[in-house]
């Protein structure tokens, strides 16, 4: 077997087999394959694209090309939540106390932030004490203690999809959507969760920016899903405006506090129910979307949800009292007010210019080894819809230094649009794909 048969053998829009694939990845990951064949491989598959038995084999190469999680000693169907990204996009720091505070096993393992999106691993770290690192080992043991850990990779956690991903950034091939579900569903199985909900974005502020394109992805990654036996089922969700009102984060910290004792904001907390009812669905921990929705909504107003964030805390190395006094947390004192320049209603936002806003604050990273600043970042006052008064303030903005200040503000000024006539408030939910 030669690679290069197999590259002209894609690019002729041929279908490779388990086995043909296995060679490409394992010759890949052990150096066999040089880069300039992988690279001719991605850019066949970008525009020729894969079956889901194609992208299913892909998957199960990258998956198994390091470490795997066995999570089967923990009873129970076990559950896990992914985003495709967004900005102001906190809700996995949310939905993993309340599921499990609802006796679903929730094992998470997370990532870091690239780009105008937040990365869950980068908000934890805003927490003094917080540990994501830790072996299978102990992540078992939690989930078995607690029904529930939120931890980061391991280094040994898909090697292949580190060296893939790497060579898709500079080969123009990251928009494919079997590679996108190789790399999402081979992290996500390894984890070794049953099951899984994915939050598929679109709009401004997504990777995908069309409906179409979301659903294609979300049917893509449920096909995936369904070649490696395991449950899913995909929400299509709107990222045209930021998700909550907090971006950065200390402030996404403080708004997943806030929202865990029943007072978030109203987009922020039905998203996390909703993702929530799906999850106790596939979990058979309810019956219907009414129980679901009636258990969860009794465990956020009761306080469980927050205990269970508080055991999370303890577990993992975190200050609890955090949950009563924000100012444990880096937050920068340097604060001012992007105000209105006209009355008006706002009609739309450049969602991915806010969060890139965000990112020129320190707030998330433009490269890997980019060194984030926890305290720093924004709130938005407004969502799509509302009406607006000359000087009334659009966003809070925590800053360091002036230089950051200017060209962020410069940037939340292009981001918004302010018309005469009223605009349509934005559905959050937009299809659920099984």
């Amino acid at each position: 077997m030669r690679a290069v048969d197999l590259i002209a053998k894609k690019r002729n829009g041929g279908e490779l087999d388990r086995g043909e694939i296995e060679f490409l990845i394992d010759g890949y990951v052990k150096g066999g394959i040089p880069d300039y064949q992988m690279s001719a491989f991605l850019m066949a598959v970008y525009f020729k694209g894969m079956t889901f038995a194609e992208t299913g084999a892909l998957t199960r190469s990258m998956m198994n090309s390091g470490d795997t999680f066995d999570l089967s000693s923990i009873p129970g169907i076990k559950v896990d939540k992914h985003s495709t990204g967004g900005v102001g996009d906190k809700v996995s720091l949310i939905l993993a106390p309340l599921a499990a505070s609802a006796g679903l096993p929730v094992p998470m393992v997370s990532g870091r932030g690239l780009g105008h999106t937040g990365g869950t691993l980068d908000k934890l770290d805003s927490i003094p004490g917080f540990q994501t690192r830790m072996d299978e080992a102990c992540f078992r043991k939690l989930i078995l203690k607690n029904g529930v850990a939120i931890i980061g990779q391991t280094d040994n956690f898909v090697p292949a999809d580190k060296k893939l991903y790497a060579l898709r950034d500079v080969t123009a091939t990251v928009e494919s959507i079997p590679l996108i579900s190789g790399s999402i569903v081979s992290k996500k199985a390894a984890s070794g969760a049953d099951a899984f909900v994915f939050d598929v974005k679109c709009g401004s502020g997504a990777f995908m920016d069309t409906q179409e394109k979301a659903t294609a992805l979300a049917g893509s990654l449920i096909g995936v899903m369904k070649e490696l036996g395991k449950k899913s089922l995909a929400l299509i969700t709107d990222m045209n405006q930021p998700l909550g009102k907090a971006i950065g984060n200390t402030l996404e910290i403080i708004e997943t506090i806030e929202t865990l004792k029943g007072r978030g904001p109203a987009d922020l907390t039905e998203l996390c129910i909703e993702l929530g009812i799906r999850m106790l669905l596939l979990g058979e921990r309810a019956a219907s979307i009414e129980e679901a929705r009636s258990i969860l909504e009794e465990r956020l107003y009761s306080g469980a949800a927050l205990a269970k964030f508080r055991e999370i805390l303890v577990e993992q190395g975190g200050n609890p009292a955090i949950c009563e006094d924000y100012s444990l947390m880096d937050l920068s004192p340097n604060k001012t007010e992007l105000t209105a320049p006209k009355r008006g209603y706002i009609q739309s936002f450049d969602t991915r210019e806010i969060g890139n806003a965000c990112m020129v604050l320190g707030a998330g990273r433009a490269k890997v080894d980019d060194v984030i600043d926890y305290g720093v970042g924004l709130i938005c006052h407004k969502r799509i819809g509302d009406a607006v008064g000359v000087g009334e303030s659009l966003f809070t903005v925590y800053y360091r230094n002036e230089k950051s200040l200017s060209e962020a503000t410069a940037r939340l000024s292009k981001s918004i649009n302010i018309s005469d006539k009223p605009a349509p408030p934005i559905k959050l939910i937009l299809e659920e794909i099984k």
